[in-house]
């Protein structure tokens, strides 16, 4: 039975236009994890978090679409947390657990399955080289909360891109995020240094990640069964899969 995969999420995740690139959000690369019995609807946005996506009524778009059957990724962290800006800051401990709440119940109600994806890590190291487990402040830890106390399949992807950026290490990361020079692509003459957004490289590491984290996530059986090929993983310096 064909069903359909739609992301909610913010520019990590979100599709990137030709004046964009070489940036890529990872929902980009998702798709060829699985067969042609499930269709990726990568619906994340550039800037926004749960509440302006709410508030453009972006979910409700989503609905119209909406089929039993089909499955709900919901990832936001980044924009939630920005504080001088109140079209998109909600306070982790309240407003952002119940917008999550809104997005799980949403598509409960259209019998599919919401899964929570806590938010991919930022390039952000401490100064003995590990990564910082605040990179994107309290809101991991409460989309985890939400997952255990609603009951939400969860998968996390900011344990995991932290994970792999320790094994990269501070400067081995760096092709993995948005480090250009001058002059280097016409895009970017100016350069840029982002260590928030992916390099096509990056988001094809952090699909895989997502990939693995369904392969391995129990609570989701249905739809492990429509993955294909390989979700194993191997870090540079043992086996690269990703150049």
């Amino acid at each position: 039975m064909s069903c359909t995969l739609f992301i909610a999420g913010d520019s990590t995740a979100a599709i990137k236009g030709a004046a964009e690139k070489p940036m890529t959000g990872w929902g980009e690369h998702l798709q060829p994890y699985f067969s042609p019995s499930l269709r990726v609807d990568n619906r994340a946005v550039n800037g926004r978090s749960t509440k302006s996506f709410l508030a453009e009524r972006r979910l409700e778009a989503i609905e119209s679409d909406f089929q039993a059957g089909d499955y709900l990724f919901i990832q936001f962290g980044h924009n939630d947390g920005k504080g001088n800006d109140p079209l998109r800051y909600a306070d982790p401990d309240v407003e952002y657990r119940a917008n999550l709440e809104r997005f799980i119940d949403s598509a409960r109600r259209r019998g599919g399955t919401p899964v929570l994806l806590t938010p991919v890590s930022r390039r952000r190291f401490l100064t003995n080289g590990i990564p910082d487990p605040h990179a994107v402040g309290a809101y991991p830890e409460v989309m985890r909360e939400v997952a255990a106390v609603t009951g939400t399949p969860l998968l996390n992807i900011f344990a995991a891109s932290q994970q792999l950026y320790r094994a990269l290490g501070v400067e081995g990361t760096r092709h993995l995020f948005m480090h250009l020079p001058e002059q280097a692509h016409p895009n970017y003459p100016d350069g840029i240094s982002d260590d928030t957004h992916f390099s096509d490289v990056g988001a094809r590491y952090i699909a895989r990640l997502v990939a693995q984290a369904i392969h391995q996530c129990d609570a989701l059986p249905e739809l492990r069964r429509h993955l294909t090929g390989t979700t194993e993983y191997y870090f540079p310096g043992k086996e690269t899969l990703l150049q």
